[in-house]
């Protein structure tokens, strides 16, 4: 965390905490070794963050195709095989692949049936959006592979997730000041799964039923957070700190008095794949050092 001194007209210097930040370089992504052989060799990753789960298995020299979603350093080499959220069917299939990951998401309609036409092997994974979700996910990309040992390993690190219970409340803010949008996260947002996990109060989750509520000033005063959690570019999006605290209700709560503020990458904080879990190890002493200032 870095400072910055002011110094008041009164002579006492003050020292103001810039926010926490969880970066994408703060976060390795942990790669397992089976010794396992996948079955497919010409891999494109279309599933969103499935890149990602084929590169922490081990098996990153198989990829041919990636989603625009894994963004790790490990993909740079990996072409990315989507533009405005569609797939480039001739791109795809320029690449020869012996086996491609799609979602719910995978648009559009007519670059599936180009794949089936083609004779391609294609495997259907779920999304995951909440912490539990994220086992499953590795474990079907990684049966998909033909590598269930790979799976277990790496899946298993979510039991590793446990924080006993701080009794902070925080709230998590979606903030796109640019486009007019202040959400404060309630149940089902994804955020709440991943902040009970750590051992912190999720206030949103506790007090509203949809997983998004705008944001209102009555509602913060109400939920009275003592650590605000945002996106990195939310946060920018509004003016850093001294926006944010000029929004509606912020200053009347103990984080927006003391300027409580912890922001993770917007690629990190709800990815929910491999970079989950040691991502919430280091949020979790962010939350608590930010709750002592």
């Amino acid at each position: 965390m870095s400072l910055t001194l002011s110094f008041l007209f009164t002579g006492i210097t003050q020292v103001h905490a810039a926010p926490a930040n969880i970066s994408t370089s703060g976060v390795e992504l942990p790669i397992v070794h089976s010794g396992e052989i996948p079955k497919f060799h010409r891999v494109v990753a279309l599933a969103n963050g499935s890149a990602e789960i084929i590169a922490a298995l081990g098996y990153v020299n198989i990829l041919v195709g990636r989603d625009i979603a894994s963004t790790m350093p490990i993909l740079a080499r990996i072409p990315i095989d989507e533009s405005g959220m569609q797939v480039s069917t001739e791109k795809v299939l320029s690449q020869k692949p012996d086996l491609i990951l799609v979602d719910s998401n995978t648009s559009p309609a007519s670059a599936q049936a180009a794949f089936r036409q083609a004779q391609i092997p294609m495997v259907n994974i779920a999304s995951s959006f909440s912490l539990s979700g994220i086992k499953g996910k590795e474990i079907a990309v990684a049966k998909a592979l033909g590598t269930p040992k790979a799976g277990s390993l790496l899946s298993s690190q979510i039991g590793t997730l446990r924080g006993a219970a701080t009794g902070i409340k925080v709230a998590f803010l979606y903030l796109r000041g640019t486009a007019s949008i202040y959400l404060i996260g309630g149940k089902g947002s994804g955020a709440d799964s991943l902040l009970n996990a750590i051992g912190v109060r999720d206030v949103g989750a506790e007090n509203l039923k949809l997983p998004f509520n705008a944001l209102s000033s009555e509602e913060l005063i109400k939920l009275q957070p003592d650590v605000l959690l945002l996106m990195s570019k939310g946060l920018t999006s509004v003016g850093g700190i001294s926006g944010l605290v000029a929004l509606p209700g912020i200053a009347q709560t103990p984080a927006g008095q003391h300027k409580r503020v912890v922001t993770v990458d917007d690629s990190l904080l709800l990815s929910f794949g491999p970079r989950t879990v040691p991502m919430a190890q280091v949020l979790r002493p962010l939350i608590i050092a930010a709750a002592r200032l």
